[in-house]
């Protein structure tokens, strides 16, 4: 894999984070480095606490809603639209 060299700031702590993390690896710091990032890459793309909070909410709001009905008025419901569109749609009176 080709590298990249890059400058980057780090705060004292941090620093001293990243030094400690490395000697007790026995790894170089640029690996270090490279799996944290990969590390918070993948962690990322997943939803935060909150937004998992917000969409369970909002499931747990919508789900009450879906009206129930029995199976089969539904299939005659889907039946007779499927019949309406094959037949050209509805037709109106004189």
């Amino acid at each position: 894999m080709a590298t990249v060299k890059m400058t980057f700031s780090l705060d004292e702590e941090t620093a001293v984070c990243l030094r400690a993390t490395a000697e007790r690896l026995a790894r170089p710091k640029s690996h270090v480095v490279r799996e944290a990032i990969r590390d918070f890459a993948r962690r990322a793309d997943r939803l935060s606490d909150a937004e998992k909070r917000k969409m369970l909410g909002l499931f747990d709001e919508l789900v009450p809603r879906i009206p129930s009905r029995p199976e089969e008025e539904v299939e005659a419901e889907l039946a007779a639209i499927r019949s309406a569109r094959h037949g050209g749609g509805r037709l109106s009176g004189p």
